[in-house]
């Protein structure tokens, strides 16, 4: 069973939120501001906060600019996780991805069913590893952001998590690029 280890000291993570969409702007990007709150609250760094249209090539580049910087850690996007022809955050998320972390999708699809049911199967949310930085998509809507973070992510990116956690295995997550 998961719980909080409180013999081990809390460790913050910096993390960059992209909000993707056509028709909000930084200010009306609710789902990033809850994002925001939420990491903030749990000790978390915000180390950068942008929004970007629904194209996959600009997407991906700000995707790739963030994991070259060694000041974030981790990335969480909000928005473009659907089906509908302009939703293209998935793709571009895997045209960056090193890994993909399968099960994230997959915890993520089971957190919203016991929220919105079989609503659930309309979400693409993703997540993966590439060059040490951790990314996930995330749908746009509010709801979905607060489910991700409190359900997953408050819990992964906890080092005091147990019996495991993202945070643990960040100086692994690069280790085949030091290999000689």
């Amino acid at each position: 069973m998961s719980r909080i280890d409180d013999t081990k000291d809390f460790i913050p993570v910096r993390i960059a939120i992209l909000a993707v969409s056509d028709t909000r702007s930084l200010a009306e990007d609710r789902s990033g501001g809850l994002l925001v709150q939420r990491l903030t609250d749990a000790g978390h760094v915000l180390a950068a906060r942008h929004i970007l249209p629904d194209e996959r090539a600009e997407i991906a580049e700000q995707l790739r600019t963030w994991c070259a910087d060694p000041e974030i850690d981790v990335i969480i996007s909000t928005g473009g996780t659907g089906l509908t022809g302009r939703d293209v955050t998935v793709e571009a998320h895997r045209d960056v991805y090193e890994k993909e972390i399968e099960a994230f999708g997959t915890v993520f699809t089971h957190v919203s069913m016991q929220k919105i049911g079989t609503s659930a199967v309309q979400s693409r949310a993703t997540g993966g590893v590439a060059n040490g930085t951790y990314l996930f998509a995330l749908p746009g809507s509010t709801g979905a952001c607060k489910d991700a973070w409190d359900e997953i992510l408050a819990f992964q990116l906890d080092f005091r998590h147990r019996p495991c956690n993202f945070v643990e295995i960040f100086p692994r997550l690069d280790e085949h690029q030091r290999r000689k």
